[in-house]
């Protein structure tokens, strides 16, 4: 009985790394396509930031437009307890959307960006 348990927990936490593995990898292809993007206004450059360590990812906007200096997050994304939390997104199509076209289940995606009280209807997970 207890090596079928033991025998279960290994088979879960193999599928469960597998499982963010392709969350990791589907994150940086979906940032990736994004940064060739670039602006048509300003001197403005894309930049990546991808930290698999704590699963934080970013796409940067840095540069000029005239005289007025461009630095923020177009898209903001972290892995917590196994779930993908959109942090923020300024993209037309929807991060959200591109990682369900990619087979993630909502279930398994927070848009953080919406208030707590709000996210039971947003049709993705509460958190």
């Amino acid at each position: 009985m207890v090596q079928d348990q033991q025998i279960l927990l290994l088979v879960y936490n193999i599928q469960t790394g597998d499982k963010l593995e392709q969350y990791r990898q589907i994150i940086q292809e979906i940032l990736t396509e994004h940064s060739q993007v670039k602006p048509v206004y300003g001197e403005i450059a894309m930049k990546l930031v991808f930290d698999r360590e704590r699963d934080r990812y970013q796409l940067l906007r840095t540069g000029w437009q005239g005289d007025r200096r461009v630095f923020g997050a177009l898209i903001h994304i972290d892995i917590e307890d196994g779930k993908i939390w959109i942090q923020y997104d300024s993209t037309e199509i929807g991060v959200a959307n591109e990682l369900t076209d990619q087979g993630i289940p909502k279930t398994d995606i927070v848009l953080a960006y919406h208030a707590p009280f709000m996210r039971q209807y947003n049709g993705f997970a509460i958190a």
